[in-house]
């Protein structure tokens, strides 16, 4: 890893966790469902720069069936330095060790993304076979 740089294998605090969303570009999410999901996570990285979080990853689900890749987020001024790509690496190394064969593997990316996560062999759907999903209002 970079100098300076740390990965954690550790949750994310709810502050930490809602101020790299923002700070990264995605969307926001409260500090309310933050501290109900945070619990619940099955294998989450956080990276730290002289001890302050600046990027994370996490990987939720049933732990059997379904894994789901959430919350890649690295902060802009530590992007373009392989922590995106040292997350996932954690994020897969744990996922080869845990999920077992026929297990769905996914994930929603943000445009612009998808090289990064292909080498790692997520691939989009067929057209015919859709993935979709609806936000709650």
């Amino acid at each position: 890893m970079m100098s300076g740089y740390q990965i954690a294998l550790r949750n994310p605090t709810v502050t930490e966790y809602c101020a790299l969303r923002v700070g990264a570009g995605l969307s926001p999410r409260s500090e309310e469902i933050a501290r109900i999901a945070l619990p619940d996570t099955l294998f989450a990285v956080v990276v730290e720069h002289r001890g302050r979080a600046v990027g994370m990853g996490r990987v939720v689900g049933d732990g059997g069936t379904v894994f789901q890749v959430a919350d890649i987020a690295v902060l802009p001024e530590h992007q373009r330095r392989g922590l995106g790509k040292q997350i996932l690496d954690s994020i897969d190394a744990w996922l080869r060790h845990n999920a077992r064969p026929g297990a769905f593997i996914n994930l929603f990316a943000d445009r612009g993304v998808d090289s990064l996560y292909a080498r790692y062999g997520f691939r989009p759907r067929d057209p015919q076979e859709p993935g979709m999903c609806y936000v709650m209002e």
